[in-house]
């Protein structure tokens, strides 16, 4: 199947400021790692690092929860909800139920899956805009989960699954390996896939994908959907990382969720998504944490620091748009004159 994008589908940015937002990115970066280097030694200890990578691979996987709605020009608030509601179903099939860790991390990416689905589907067949579904539904969610585990810890697991959170490759986690491995999938589904373009023509512009062809509430759906199972995937990290399926996961999840794409490149208004752009945005976000906490400053600060750097994405998103439109209109206007 190929796929038709309207011609007055929004522009996405030309290679030229894709890459150069990247490099802008990675200097930011290099420069805060300089910074924390030099004011906390202990900033690059291999125990640092260590944290560090594993810290870094929830924050890759929670950004690519949320880049996957945004493509739709939607967006997912649930995305915590549905990750501790998939941290306490696995806890709750290994410790009570006692089955296999494979077969109770599946049925929890299953229901993550299956959350992110009720998502989409309520928003497609309502028409509400995902912003007031999502945000129902996360209370929904989380309300539902601590009422059926009553808020309690599942801290008697397999130990494998602290096992595994414990294993490092040299200086990194292998958390971090699974984080890269999804965002390599992720760059094959929206690059070579015909599912990849629907998703992104439905975020472009709904209207003109619906007239060519597009399935546009398929698209909204199945985003969702792959937005709850990576979500649940976050979670389960956790739970390697933690050793124990807690409640309280999840609810500092929004704030990075949002800054690793929007840093990254990713469109607020949809149409256009960077996988490479949301870990680099997620490796910032990981870096300041890290490195506030290597220097024994308070959490509030970061908090604050996250706050300003998501205020002032979003005003480079806004940048990012309005150059998108002028360019594109200077083409069409270019053409009717030749």
């Amino acid at each position: 199947m190929t796929l038709s994008v309207p011609s007055d589908s929004r522009a996405r940015p030309s290679f030229l400021a894709e890459q150069s937002n990247l490099i802008g990115l990675a200097a930011i970066i290099l420069l805060f790692w300089v910074l924390f280097t030099s004011l906390a030694p202990g900033f690059v200890s291999t125990f640092n690092l260590f944290a560090l990578s594993r810290s870094l691979a929830v924050d890759v996987v929670i950004g690519f929860s949320t880049m996957v709605v945004l493509a739709t020009g939607g967006m997912n608030l649930a995305i915590g909800s549905i990750g501790v509601c998939a941290v306490m179903a696995s806890g709750y099939l290994m410790q009570t139920i006692g089955l296999p860790i494979p077969v109770a991390m599946a049925l929890a990416l299953l229901l993550g899956a299956f959350l992110g689905w009720l998502n989409g589907f309520v928003i497609v067949r309502s028409g509400v805009n995902s912003f007031i579904i999502t945000l129902a539904s996360a209370s929904l969610f989380l309300g539902g989960m601590l009422i059926l585990s009553k808020a309690q810890t599942f801290n008697a697991l397999p130990p494998e699954i602290a096992a595994f959170g414990r294993m490092r490759w040299g200086f990194l986690s292998p958390l971090l390996f699974v984080a890269l491995g999804l965002g390599a999938a992720l760059i094959v589904l929206f690059r070579f896939t015909a599912l990849g373009r629907e998703i992104l023509a439905a975020g472009a512009n709904a209207r003109a994908a619906e007239l060519s062809g597009v399935p546009v509430g398929r698209a909204i759906i199945i985003a969702h959907t792959l937005s709850g199972a990576l979500a649940a995937s976050a979670g389960l990290m956790l739970v390697f990382r933690l050793g124990a399926a807690m409640p309280s996961i999840g609810q500092d999840w929004l704030l990075p969720s949002f800054l690793a794409p929007v840093l990254g490149g990713t469109l607020l208004a949809g149409g256009y998504v960077s996988v490479v752009g949301t870990i680099l945005g997620a490796f910032l976000v990981t870096t300041i944490r890290s490195g506030l906490l290597v220097m024994q400053i308070g959490n509030f600060w970061l908090q604050l620091f996250l706050g300003l750097i998501l205020l002032a994405a979003v005003m480079l998103d806004r940048y990012r748009s309005v150059y998108a439109e002028r360019r594109s209109l200077g083409r069409r206007n270019s053409g009717r004159r030749a």
